[in-house]
């Protein structure tokens, strides 16, 4: 009886720990990446694809996660043709992404704040994380925007990107003087959308 009674004391006084908040998992097919880069006399865009990723929260916020980009998915969608050709083949180039050495990209959040007062459907987290390119780490900080119910997370942000600091310097009046009007802006622009489920 002692003993019985020892076993119950001992089970209160120690708790079984509480089971982590199952991650929820991204879902490729229906996450977007997006991708927007200007120039003296234009601009491009396109896209790439996610390949995998996890988000964590909570239970009712945002708490970490990683999204992983297949950069030989990166696309032009403004151009066809020869141009079009053209200018995927130099972005997939050792002038830029080096694709072939360094297959992917990724965004790992560090920390997440959210904002108060945030009104709904708008940038209600601030978060940093680590942005790595061509194998470069950098932090990054963005607003996001969030929504998260007991079987899905949307995560939603638009972000600008200093390809320089990924060693991206092809046309960059930062690095090459007298460039002139053939100068490509140092930031590139990002909007992803994932979706990720449980």
């Amino acid at each position: 009886m002692l003993a019985i009674a020892g076993l119950g004391l001992s089970a209160i006084a120690n708790p079984p720990a509480k089971k982590a908040d199952a991650p929820y998992t991204v879902d490729a097919a229906a996450s977007t990446f997006n991708w927007k880069a200007t120039k003296v006399t234009g601009e491009h865009s396109g896209i790439a694809k996610i390949a995998s990723g996890i988000v964590t929260t909570t239970g009712t916020n945002l708490k970490g996660g990683e999204i992983v980009i297949d950069m030989s998915t990166i696309d032009a969608t403004d151009l066809t043709g020869e141009y079009h050709d053209k200018l995927v083949g130099h972005l997939k180039s050792e002038d830029f992404f080096s694709t072939a050495k360094f297959a992917t990209a990724s965004i790992k959040i560090k920390s997440v704040t959210p904002i108060k007062g945030a009104a709904a459907g708008s940038n209600n987290y601030t978060v940093v994380a680590d942005l790595t390119i061509k194998g470069i780490t950098n932090e990054i900080t963005f607003p996001a925007m969030v929504v998260i119910t007991a079987k899905q997370v949307i995560f939603k942000a638009d972000l600008n990107v200093n390809r320089t600091k990924y060693d991206i310097k092809y046309g960059s009046a930062s690095f090459i003087e007298g460039i002139g009007d053939k100068a490509i802006s140092d930031d590139f622009n990002v909007k992803v959308r994932v979706i990720a489920n449980r």
